[in-house]
């Protein structure tokens, strides 16, 4: 009988605990509401108000139609809000393309957030890099990655121009169809690889060849399937460990043992330059290269392999989706290319230098553009990690501060708030480059992300992005489209075309 009432005072107590943990709670988020004016957001998209089941299922049909662009940006013309709740699985989310909302979480407020389950999803492949670590891991791998992309590494046009030579072999001169998206994707690799590992993966080489035993094009090949495997980790949430994934671990394997050998290398250097160092014999490294600069600051193979997977990443896709998508879109617009013919004329057929790969308005407009209609990455998220609030979402009308109970997902939908009719337009739609004359964007404009962890790489991809424009422009006289259809999305970690960017080039 005593033990039962020592079980009934346990039990009353937790219960009591619970309760006034929960009222405290409760009447302290109340207060924090009223002192911040906020008010509820009446927009709901999910109908399953426990799991987001719909949510889920939905998001996996948008993705086997490959809609889940578009029918995001359907959702939020739907409700009528720039601001809705959703939920995926037993996470509350908030859907947003305020561009205050936005700032807020990238910058005023950057340190109420995290990267929560991306970090979780990403790490197979990218470990704890710069992409995928907080606090103070994110700022040593800031602090070891920013001197590396100074104007005189990110604008080696000498290279670019090497691995362009080697793409223009296989541009039918004639008119004949050509995929450029799958050239653009090789060069951007071989590029990349080269800046980073000194050691370029050459995928332009093997075009037509065998590449069945080539351990480059191996990891090439890997390279895309780990991404994809870590896009379904996101999309799927608890989900995914009811999936097949042979092929993912396999594929990252193959990663990691390829990239672990020329951290080998690179490590080596080091302690070879370490014992000439103590010997008094010294002498300065002749070039720059990426990796004997992280070698020189670790000696941590495992941190120095993760932080060059992360740029790599960075590196290829987002360079190579953003010329694809913008000669998609070249080609069904026979004048643009002409007046690009006419803007780069001044060169008489050179090389360009940085400084004019800059001062070249309309091959920048067209860049923007790009980027504006077809962002490369398309969306993000960041998780609340304490009670905060957002500056916009709150009432019916979304015009008075919105609550942010701590462990909500934001996902803020770059790919949506670049085509808000009310903030580019009712032709926000269209590819239009010349509406970079008079648009000066802020917030609004996100193509490289914002706040402490802006993208390092952005001058890198314009470079080459632009470079290789310039290059094609220079070849070639003509370009048509060989797709009747619109661009749809090839949404993997990074957006691209679904069809490739099917062209013809004349002389």
């Amino acid at each position: 009988m005593a033990q039962h009432a020592v079980f009934f005072v346990a039990g009353s107590a937790f219960f009591l605990y619970i309760l006034y943990t929960r009222l405290a709670l409760y009447l302290s988020r109340r207060a924090f509401k009223k002192q911040n004016g906020c008010q509820p957001n009446p927009y709901v998209f999910n109908k399953d108000p426990i799991l987001g089941i719909d949510n889920i299922l939905a998001g996996l049909r948008s993705s086997k139609t490959y809609t889940v662009l578009e029918d995001t940006q359907n959702k939020y013309k739907d409700l009528g809000s720039n601001t809705f709740h959703s939920r995926l699985a037993t996470m509350p989310v908030i859907m947003t393309t305020e561009p205050e909302n936005i700032k807020t979480i990238l910058s005023l407020k950057f340190k109420d957030y995290s990267l929560g389950a991306r970090e979780k999803a990403f790490k197979p492949l990218l470990g704890h890099g710069i992409f995928n670590s907080d606090g103070e891991r994110w700022a040593n791998s800031r602090h070891l990655l920013r001197p590396n992309f100074a104007r005189d590494q990110v604008a080696d046009l000498d290279a670019f121009e090497r691995h362009f030579k080697l793409m223009l072999k296989h541009v039918p001169k004639d008119g004949s169809t050509v995929d450029l998206q799958e050239l653009f994707f090789r060069l951007t690799i071989d590029s990349a690889t080269e800046f980073l590992f000194n050691h370029s993966t050459n995928s332009l080489r093997m075009v037509g060849q065998d590449e069945a035993d080539n351990e480059d094009v191996i990891f090439s090949k890997a390279f895309g399937v780990a991404q994809n495997d870590t896009l379904t980790r996101i999309r799927l949430s608890f989900m995914y460990r009811f999936t097949n994934q042979t092929e993912a671990r396999d594929a990252v394997r193959i990663c990691v043992e390829y990239v672990d050998k020329w951290v080998d290398d690179a490590v080596r250097w080091r302690q070879e330059k370490d014992a000439e160092k103590a010997a008094g014999g010294e002498k300065d490294e002749e070039r720059y290269l990426f990796i004997h600069e992280l070698a020189k600051q670790t000696s941590d193979k495992a941190r120095i392999r993760d932080e060059l997977m992360n740029v790599l990443l960075a590196g290829r896709d987002t360079t190579a989706s953003l010329l694809s998508n913008m000669f998609f879109e070249l080609a069904k617009q026979p004048e643009l290319w002409k007046r690009l013919r006419e803007e780069i004329a001044v060169l008489d057929g050179r090389l360009p230098t940085y400084e004019e790969l800059r001062n070249f308005k309309l091959l920048k407009w067209c860049l923007n553009e790009s980027l504006r209609l077809h962002p490369v990455v398309a969306a993000n998220s960041r998780l609340a990690i304490k009670d905060t609030v957002l500056p916009l979402g709150g009432g019916s009308d979304g015009k008075t501060p919105l609550f942010v109970p701590r462990g909500t997902l934001i996902s803020y939908t770059t790919y949506a708030m670049h085509r808000r009719e009310d903030l580019y337009g009712p032709d926000a739609h269209l590819y239009k480059p010349d509406r970079w004359a008079n648009l000066r964007p802020g917030w609004e404009y996100l193509p490289f992300n914002g706040g402490p962890r802006i993208c390092l790489g952005q001058q890198y991809a314009l470079t080459e992005a632009g470079f290789v424009t310039a290059r094609l422009v220079q070849e070639f006289a003509k370009m048509e489209s060989r797709d009747d259809g619109p661009w749809k999305e090839g949404l993997t970690l990074t957006c691209c075309s679904l069809n490739g960017t099917k062209v013809g080039l004349f002389n």
